[in-house]
């Protein structure tokens, strides 16, 4: 165990986290998305797990280490529901609170199409699967930068 570390991000996924450069993008996806066979395509090129739990709590753990990249409108991405891509699932909806509240004020989250999300997931950092059940769990999420003490 480490201070201040939340007990999600095991050795695998700091690493992934702390090799990340500004710019490079993750995916945090749910159980029914191709993870394995996506990430075989990453720059990683294996699959990380946080499995134990859904989306919205890995990625708040996630973002309790990594900032989102505040020089792109589209530092946050979700899957759009196939069909209906204004829908916001309940999943997506808990994913922008917890955006919203690792940055302190609201976030834009832009949706991608279905097979337009698996193409760019591809050129991902890395992929990780979480425990998510539900439909449409799926999210791209950019690195920022920290800015150094003035």
């Amino acid at each position: 165990m480490l201070k201040n570390i939340d007990p999600l991000l095991n050795a695998d996924v700091l690493s992934a986290l702390r090799a990340m450069g500004h710019g490079d993008f993750l995916v945090v996806c749910d159980g029914n998305f191709p993870a394995d066979s996506v990430a075989r395509e990453t720059v990683l090129g294996k699959l990380l797990r946080i499995d134990s739990v859904p989306a919205p709590r890995a990625i708040e753990a996630i973002l309790s280490v990594m900032p989102l990249d505040t020089f792109i409108d589209d530092a946050a991405q979700r899957m759009e529901v196939v069909g209906a891509p204004d829908e916001l699932p309940a999943v997506q909806t808990q994913v922008q609170s917890v955006i919203d509240a690792a940055e302190g004020k609201p976030w834009p989250m832009v949706s991608i199409e279905r097979f337009a999300f698996y193409d760019r997931a591809k050129q991902a950092y890395a992929v990780i699967a979480t425990g998510e059940l539900r439909f449409y769990g799926c999210f791209i999420l950019t690195k920022g930068v920290i800015a150094p003490d003035d």
